[in-house]
């Protein structure tokens, strides 16, 4: 707007007047907003998050940034950044860090148009933040080590001495720490306790999910604690028949069956508000949710989208019969007894 003045000047003087009015008018409604960027935190997988992203730029000309970490450091990020953060949207693995933002008046409301596109029961009951995808804790076994009649219908089972040396578990796993923030809250401390003791006794900890699958594909443990996505990503690469592990759910709505959702939010502090709300309705809506689903081997939860070869999304049995959107997380909790226990 600043470079009126001087264009102004450059206008012949017999003209001068029409011409300042023709490019007013084209400053005015020139696409200024197409190239606008916007700035997401992500706390989700990368590959699939820009797949979305790419997909949403190429049919809107709207650019975005991202800056990667984990969804609860993101999450605090926000809180000390306050009105003066560069942040658009979060986008978590958990809703639990959503919901602590919406609780601190950070979050804007998101538009309609985006929400009708998600279950009610899968979203903020006042429209802060969306579900976007889902994942279920998994058992992945060796096919050739131990069948699935042989395998445990409760993660409580695993204290038991049977199985020493033959599952791995990831200690430092968000979702590991979610499940065990679940039992916590579900069935108390104590009993939670007991159950971290035994997986202490018995179980292998591997570094990282990866690694934990990719030690029962080769055989060199019977089966894991993990998520859906790891081997469901696998068996898309290579093929399920390919595989020497499958996966197995206990269908016991157990802890071991336990489904969370990842979402996302609009920061009230957003300097590009409709470009923010354009993107959360892509991400909802049925391309954006594809695109989720293919990349990262999760649940899309709007309802139109395939779940492309995993395993039903209405066969899930979590405990009690529904999906977390943080009514069981309470990260400090778990943090504090993997530290008594000895596994931090």
């Amino acid at each position: 707007m600043f470079i009126m003045p001087n264009a102004a000047q450059r206008v012949s003087k017999a003209g001068s007047k029409i011409s300042a009015i023709a490019l007013t008018t084209m400053m005015l409604f020139s696409p200024l907003t197409a190239n606008a960027a916007l700035t997401i935190y992500n706390g989700q997988h990368k590959t699939a998050t820009m797949a979305l992203i790419d997909a949403f730029t190429a049919k809107t000309n709207i650019e975005v940034e991202t800056r990667q970490g984990s969804s609860n450091e993101l999450a605090h990020q926000v809180v000390e950044e306050g009105k003066r953060s560069p942040a658009d949207i979060i986008y978590t693995e958990e809703s639990t860090p959503l919901i602590m933002l919406a609780n601190k008046g950070l979050l804007a409301p998101i538009d309609a148009k985006a929400l009708q596109n998600i279950p009610a029961e899968y979203r903020d009951q006042n429209g802060y933040w969306v579900g976007l995808l889902a994942r279920s804790r998994v058992i992945a076994y060796n096919k050739d080590k131990i069948s699935p009649q042989q395998l445990p219908t409760s993660v409580h089972d695993l204290v038991d001495t049977k199985w020493k040396d033959q599952f791995a578990f990831v200690k430092t796993s968000g979702a590991f720490q979610k499940q065990l923030s679940a039992m916590i809250k579900l069935e108390g401390r104590e009993k939670a306790k007991t159950w971290l003791e035994g997986l202490s006794r018995n179980g292998k900890v591997y570094r990282h999910n990866k690694a934990a699958l990719d030690a029962v594909e080769r055989g060199d443990i019977p089966f894991a604690l993990i998520n859906n996505y790891y081997w469901d990503s696998m068996a898309r690469e290579k093929g399920a028949d390919n595989l020497n592990s499958s996966l197995y759910f206990m269908g016991t709505h157990d802890l071991g069956d336990l489904v969370t959702v990842s979402g996302a939010a609009i920061l009230a502090s957003s300097k590009n508000l409709d470009e923010a709300q354009q993107f959360m309705a892509f991400a909802t809506g049925e391309e954006g949710q594809k695109i989720l689903t293919d990349k990262s081997a999760q649940y899309p939860l709007n309802p139109n989208v395939d779940t492309n070869g995993l395993k039903s999304f209405s066969e899930l049995t979590p405990p009690n019969g529904t999906l977390d959107l943080g009514e069981y997380s309470d990260g400090k909790a778990a943090i504090d007894l993997l530290q008594e226990v000895g596994l931090l």
